[in-house]
């Protein structure tokens, strides 16, 4: 059985030193790993992300992570994903990484993923230039996300996103902007690379609980939902052979 314990959207600033480490001291107690869904800072300024990395360093645990939009926002996110890095906080965007856990191998795959929406109300890649590359910068990220989960050789993969993958676990957000929100190809790309948990955070009223099309579950671990410090997810090695069906 491995526990994975994970939370987004936890938003620390320049002052907010000492206010993440103290919920966290015993999660190796409960989890064999940490992971963080995205919005990890406030703007994306390094010093915040400093900030992050200082709260969680020393963790006798591996602590992985996507960035979110709001770590994008300064502009300055290679910097911001520098300074994690540096405290030892493993940063993906369209890779993944493999962990020993007791003699079983799991693998994160994770990305930011972008919005676009989902099937019966989506954006696609017509018209003007502006919006084909808002659609084509989801496909690119869902393309690369996908062959990195894929690609992953393990008997437990993790899919970890700050865009939602699915409309369910948005329920509680306005419709109006499920489109900036989240998009089906990041479900898509799920489904056809296999995982057995998907976690996502961004939509701080959304709904916990989601299913892809293909039967994955799906986590919405924004802080804002889960209401605590992080969530404990607990899976079971899988030894059914996976899909590969990833676009080329």
């Amino acid at each position: 059985m491995i526990r994975v314990a994970a939370v987004g959207d936890v938003h620390l600033g320049r002052d907010s030193a000492g206010t993440l480490r103290p919920h966290v001291e015993h999660l190796p107690e409960l989890a064999d790993m940490l992971l963080i869904a995205g919005d990890l800072t406030t703007c994306g300024h390094p010093d915040e992300a400093r900030v992050v990395a200082g709260e969680l360093a020393g963790l006798p645990v591996p602590v992985v992570a996507v960035l979110g939009n709001h770590d994008y926002h300064a502009g300055r996110e290679d910097e911001v994903r520098e300074a994690l890095e540096d405290g030892g906080i493993r940063v993906l965007e369209g890779e993944a990484a493999t962990f020993d856990v007791d003699g079983v191998r799991v693998a994160v795959a994770g990305a930011k993923g972008f919005g676009g929406g989902f099937l019966g109300a989506c954006a696609s890649d017509f018209g003007e230039p502006e919006m084909k590359a808002f659609v084509r910068h989801t496909k690119e990220i869902a393309d690369r996300f996908c062959a990195a989960l894929s690609s992953a050789d393990a008997d437990v993969r993790v899919a970890l996103l700050h865009y939602s993958p699915v409309a369910e676990t948005l329920a509680g957000e306005p419709l109006q902007i499920y489109p900036f929100l989240g998009s089906y190809l990041l479900g898509e790309a799920v489904d056809r690379a296999g995982a057995d948990l998907a976690l996502h955070g961004h939509a701080h009223r959304g709904s916990e609980e989601g299913t892809t099309v293909g039967g994955v579950r799906v986590r919405n671990v924004a802080q804002p939902v889960i209401g605590q410090a992080y969530r404990v997810f607990h899976l079971e090695p899988v030894a059914a052979p996976r899909p590969d069906a990833c676009r080329a």
